[in-house]
């Protein structure tokens, strides 16, 4: 994601000899340099870590091939990406801000960065499509949620976000004026615009849905008692218990980016009176988000949390594991 260095910053340039050079924003002591170097490394290697555990578990074990952890897989190959090609360079990038870096590459490096973030949002929304299905139309859930529309709706997902992603950096509502620095100045409006796009109207989706997702599951608990018994009741709080964790993924998602997005909106319309620092580590919260799913999906989920341990502990390669009941 992209901000625009706040006008009142006093101004060096990489090249001081030349004035139309890339300016300086950062200027890290031994101290920072070394943070960022041992906190950005942790962050990447966290999310390729847990991501790729999530990823593993999803595909070895056949007890995990549902719809729904199928959008997680999405999810968690979106993660692992944003960590593997994106977060490195943008931790090189926050130590030396004149390194310098062809503008093919800035673009594309940018890109990634919007179509990952845009991918994560959107598996997101059809999360919590799914999870509405689930828990408000469990009768006909199977026959509208199954393998065939997921994997089609992950196949628009990847498309609509790559397109927009790319579009945005190699088509408009931007001008390059350092390209060494790998910097890109946004024309004012436009941040707003990719606000808007890139989270305010998901975010506003994904709370309606879960909202008539809680107002349905609080009548359902009011009536299990008096309607169901046995597994048709196991079931149903099996599907609410998944509801609510996933809830708490966007929570969590929301807890990180929301920052972030408030900064991008309201720092044209403050004269761009935020400091650059402050927006860097808005954007390092947004980024660690990545970092934080695995984490959920091995807390709550009992049978993620089993197939976590049967990988670490390294039975896969001595046993077929794939059809072992996990709990």
């Amino acid at each position: 994601m992209e901000f625009i260095i706040n006008k009142s910053d006093s101004l060096y340039f990489c090249n001081e000899t030349e004035q139309e050079s890339c300016l300086v924003a950062i200027t890290p002591s031994a101290t920072r340099m070394f943070l960022y170097m041992f906190i950005g490394s942790a962050v990447s290697i966290s999310i390729i870590c847990g991501n790729l555990l999530v990823i593993t578990s999803i595909i070895y074990f056949k007890q995990l091939h549902t719809p729904t952890n199928y959008l997680i897989l999405s999810l968690a190959v979106a993660d692992l990406l944003l960590g593997a090609l994106v977060l490195q360079f943008n931790m090189a990038l926050s130590v030396n801000s004149c390194i310098y870096f062809g503008d093919l590459f800035c673009k594309m490096r940018r890109s990634f960065d919007i179509s990952l973030m845009t991918t994560s949002i959107l598996n997101l929304c059809c999360i919590s499509i799914d999870r509405y299905y689930a828990v408000c139309q469990p009768l006909t859930y199977k026959t509208k949620i199954n393998g065939r529309v997921v994997g089609i709706m992950i196949l628009v997902i990847w498309v609509l976000a790559t397109v927009y992603g790319f579009g945005i950096m190699f088509v408009g509502l931007k001008h390059t004026v350092c390209e060494g620095r790998c910097f890109i100045f946004h024309i004012p409006n436009s941040n707003i615009v990719v606000a808007v796009v890139s989270f305010y109207l998901p975010v506003l989706v994904m709370l309606s849905i879960y909202l008539k997702i809680l107002t349905v599951a609080l009548k359902q608990a009011q009536s299990i008692q008096s309607t169901q018994t046995g597994r048709t009741e196991r079931v149903s709080k099996m599907e609410r218990k998944a509801t609510k964790t996933l809830a708490i993924v966007m929570g969590v998602f929301l807890f990180c980016w929301t920052p972030f997005f408030l900064s991008m909106t309201f720092n044209p319309l403050s004269g761009y009176s935020i400091p650059l620092p402050l927006i860097e580590m808005l954007i390092w919260l947004g980024w660690s988000n990545s970092m934080f799913n695995p984490f959920v999906y091995g807390f709550f989920y009992s049978w993620f949390r089993a197939a976590f341990k049967i990988i670490i502990s390294g039975k896969v390669f001595t046993g077929n594991y794939s059809n072992c009941k996990l709990r």
